[in-house]
């Protein structure tokens, strides 16, 4: 494994890359080349050409390249760097290095374990806050502006060493499910001291226990250079700090130095490593609340398409540290109210526009937003689009005794807003026509599909049952039918301000064994005066009579509805099919011939 190192004149102008064996870099001022050093001036934008090989890098200048490259003291247009040997561009030195694998150092004991209290940590007191405010400053710029995650950990490291002044080694370390630890990215003050070789039993310890732990390996006054405990730790004292994003692998900073003296002899030096610690803890929460809040809203952006904002809204209210909390959106069994949306006559439609398909999609596509916008409006989820149609539900994942009248709140606002339209001879909408059944029961609801592709669904009978009443709305001319059980559950509770009920008739739909009471669901009389609150109550009375069998006064109430009321039109047109006689073994059902 090779590294390269490029140090300016200024602290801050410096960063460590590692270099792969056979591989072409270009090292310049633009941030297009591999090796990018844009504080360099005396660089061309692409300056010179890079790659290791046998041990070696290989450098040479590029005939662009304006100015020359320094090598042992003396102008070249190429050299053969070895391991520990620099290179100089203008006021910029580039030291090539062969460095070992990347492995933590064994599980060594420590002299002494520091372990620190959240409360303890709080209290400490920075005695070059200033400094320190300074390099915290510049925290955003290195978590949001970076490319990578690589990246990120160099000038992280960087930033540390610059805001703890007496740690000579840095380290982003990481911990998998096996325990295994590994070292993501390492600094350190001197390139020539050669790599970090993190503890691996800190760093364990750290994670497991889920906070900061200080170890020291510092010899007492009593103790020789030559002791067992100081040879087996490079450094006399390191400590990790976890950094919580959640996820199966944990991850860490690494910080260790040297001291001068014996730690009971430091006096004030214990205090001062508390203070590191604390600085670096501020670090980790920084960092991990803003990978917690990218994280969670990579997870939500997802979400989105399919759930309201309250719904939202709560996801991200009872987010832990892992994220949104997916067993609330795993798939699940429970009480759901569906609402099933259809554009009427979207075939016909298709062939008269066959000319024109691309426009046609797109005023599909406004419509099906129309609809979608008020069932999210109305805190509803929802579903697949299946072609012209809109599935939306409620009561997932959270349930609501609600569920039912938010649904019919839905159905209303989308045949208010297609009324809007329809009234205006201008819009692209105003030739389509939609239908909305709503059905409540039980049903299985939640989040599925691959890695790739998230989808939300519902599936159950009463999907089935809320798609067979829109179909009903076609076959009795009603806008929006609910099946008894939505009709029961919302029909004490909605105001005649709201919305209006009418009982239109018991229908056994083809293929279904059970017969079904269904209702229309009507917009308040004040925005719907052709069908007053009378009518309605003579409507029911018609529908009461027709299925007792005495269809001879349903017809005489059917008759008394405004003719701009097309429901009634099904019922009158079937009594006079029979006379105005109920058939023979008449039981109050009509057995619907298809879908």
């Amino acid at each position: 494994m090779f590294h390269l190192t490029a140090q300016g004149a200024a602290p801050r102008q410096r960063w460590r890359n590692s270099l792969e064996a056979n591989r072409e870099y270009f090292l310049g001022r633009s941030i297009d080349c591999e090796l990018p050093v844009p504080w360099e001036t005396m660089l061309s934008r692409r300056h010179c050409r890079l790659e290791v090989s046998g041990g070696a890098l290989h450098v040479k200048r590029l005939p662009s390249a304006a100015n020359p490259i320094f090598y042992k003291g003396e102008e070249v247009e190429g050299c053969n760097v070895l391991d520990g040997e620099q290179f100089v561009v203008g006021n910029t030195a580039f030291l090539f290095q062969e460095v070992p694998a990347d492995t933590p150092s064994p599980n060594d004991q420590p002299f002494q374990e520091f372990l620190f209290t959240e409360q303890e940590l709080r209290q400490v007191r920075f005695e070059d806050a200033d400094r320190r405010m300074e390099v915290l400053s510049r925290l955003p710029t290195v978590i949001g502006e970076v490319r990578s995650r690589d990246e990120m950990a160099a000038q992280l490291l960087n930033l540390i060493l610059a805001g703890i002044r007496h740690a000579d080694a840095a380290a982003m370390v990481s911990k998998n499910r096996d325990d295994h630890v590994s070292i993501i990215r390492w600094d350190r003050r001197s390139e020539i001291d050669g790599m970090v070789r993190p503890s691996t039993r800190l760093v364990r310890d750290a994670m497991h226990q889920r906070r900061s732990i200080l170890h020291v390996w510092e010899k007492t006054s009593q103790q020789s250079e030559g002791s067992d405990y100081t040879a087996i730790a490079e450094f006399d004292w390191a400590f990790c700090t976890p950094v919580r994003t959640g996820g199966e692998e944990c991850w860490g900073l690494y910080i260790a130095g040297r001291l001068d003296h014996p730690l009971t002899q430091l006096g004030n030096a214990s205090l001062n490593l508390q203070a590191d610690v604390r600085f670096t803890e501020i670090v980790a929460e920084i960092i991990s609340t803003v990978e917690r809040q990218n994280n969670m809203e990579g997870q939500l952006s997802v979400l989105r398409q399919f759930l309201s904002p309250p719904i939202l809204a709560a996801l991200e209210s009872t987010a832990g540290e892992e994220g949104v909390n997916s067993a609330l959106l795993e798939p699940r069994e429970c009480d759901v109210t569906v609402l099933f949306c259809d554009l009427r006559g979207f075939s016909h439609k298709a062939e008269e526009s066959a000319h024109d398909l691309r426009g046609l999609l797109d005023r599909v596509s406004a419509a099906l937003e129309v609809m979608t916008e008020q069932i999210l409006k109305h805190g509803g989820v929802t579903g697949d689009f299946l072609g012209d149609a809109v599935l939306g539900f409620w009561g997932w994942p959270f349930a609501s005794d609600d569920a039912p009248l938010k649904a019919c709140r839905a159905a209303l606002a989308i045949r208010k807003a297609f009324a809007e339209i329809h009234a205006n001879p201008k819009h692209p909408l105003r030739d389509f026509q939609m239908g909305i059944g709503v059905a409540h029961g039980r049903a299985v609801a939640g989040k599925i599909g691959t890695r790739d592709r998230v989808t939300v669904t519902v599936f159950g009978p009463v999907v089935n049952l809320a798609s067979r009443l829109e179909g009903l709305t076609r076959r009795l001319h009603a806008g929006i039918l609910l099946d008894a059980s939505t009709t029961n559950l919302v029909r004490g509770r909605f105001s005649n301000s709201e919305g209006r009920f009418r009982q239109l008739a018991q229908v056994l739909p083809y293929g279904l064994e059970s017969p079904l009471l269904v209702t229309e669901l009507l917009p308040p009389e004040q925005d719907d005066p052709s069908l007053t609150d009378a009518d309605i109550a003579t409507y029911e009375r018609g529908v009461e009579a027709f299925i007792a069998g005495d269809w001879d006064t349903a017809y005489t109430a059917l008759h008394q509805i405004p003719s701009s009321d097309r429901a009634h039109d099904f019922l009158l047109a079937l009594i006079a099919q029979h006379n105005r006689r109920a058939p023979v073994g008449w039981q109050g059902v009509i057995e619907m011939s298809g879908k």
